[in-house]
């Protein structure tokens, strides 16, 4: 069964944590806040972390799946756990399984998405109340990646993160992620936007307009081909073997375009058919088999 269609079990709630791929990302400034003012256009892949909530047990968070041991630090869906509790204690929560099926600090969404996932699981399990609760404010405080991965499908994202509008009528596009697997620091993320000449900004910034309606998977790539992410030269400065993912998928036959997903090191390449993709993934799994690659649809 694939991972994005698991089934509830009687007494738990099941969300797929989907890979969250940052198609463009434009960093406008830095704000006197401390946080920068992004734009990106969002779109959440096929596969994920699977996210279970069993009702009537402690609330209290355990992590299985393969990359389970590379979770260090802070576990998010804990501190949503104790939040939660403390910002409406009438919800029924539980305990949390996270099947770690996702790289870690990878640029590809991980504790967001598993925190937004337990979010959705939640608002499953409490009907009676979860239209009067602020799910997206409460994600906001969170983390900036909370709140796009708890819509859960293609937006665009402005602001720290806050600000979410979903796309209707995406296309799917095919295409292949590939993460090197090598070591990255904890704070990745925090080092990439230091490495950043972001200028300071003394105000938001205005909306930004909404990307066009695409027509298809060939309108996507134009439009990301005209953007940029512009993280992706201080993340391969600190991980500069995203230089070598880049370049294997550039070499693949079918391959549209190459980008580094948020502060990276997963890649992603953009394919205009599911056999170009498949076939790209198998190559590449053969050629760098230490290498994290995955065959996905977008959107």
């Amino acid at each position: 069964m694939a991972e994005a269609e698991r089934v509830s079990k009687p007494g738990s709630i099941v969300e797929c944590a989907r890979a969250k791929i940052n198609l463009t990302l434009s960093v406008v400034g830095r704000r006197s806040d401390g946080y920068h003012e992004l734009r990106s256009l969002v779109v959440f892949a096929d596969i994920g972390d699977t996210v279970t909530l069993t009702l009537g047990a402690p609330p209290e968070v355990s992590v299985t799946g393969p990359f389970s041991a590379d979770i260090a630090g802070r576990n998010l869906v804990a501190e949503t756990l104790t939040r939660l509790a403390q910002a409406e204690p009438r919800f029924e929560l539980g305990a949390v399984t996270i099947e770690k099926n996702l790289p870690v600090a990878a640029g590809l969404g991980g504790g967001s998405a598993d925190a937004a996932a337990a979010l959705r699981a939640i608002r499953r399990a409490n009907p009676a109340i979860s239209d009067t609760f602020d799910w997206m404010g409460f994600a906001a405080g969170l983390g900036s990646d909370v709140p796009v991965c708890l819509v859960n499908q293609p937006s665009l994202m402005w602001g720290r993160g806050e600000k979410i509008l979903p796309l209707a009528g995406f296309p799917p596009i095919a295409a292949v992620l590939a993460n090197p697997k090598v070591p990255v620091p904890a704070d990745k993320t925090a080092q990439v936007f230091r490495r950043l000449s972001a200028p300071p900004i003394s105000e938001m910034s205005p909306d930004p307009e909404p990307p066009p309606l695409f027509a298809g998977a060939e309108d996507v790539i134009a439009y990301v081909r005209a953007h940029v992410n512009d993280l992706a030269e201080p993340a391969r400065d600190l991980v500069p073997a995203c230089r070598d993912v880049e370049t294997a998928l550039e070499s693949c036959s079918g391959c549209q375009l190459v980008r580094i997903s948020g502060a990276g090191p997963t890649c992603f390449g953009l394919f205009t058919s599911d056999e170009a993709a498949h076939a790209a993934a198998q190559h590449l799994s053969r050629s760098h088999p230490t290498w994290w690659v995955r065959s996905v649809t977008l959107g």
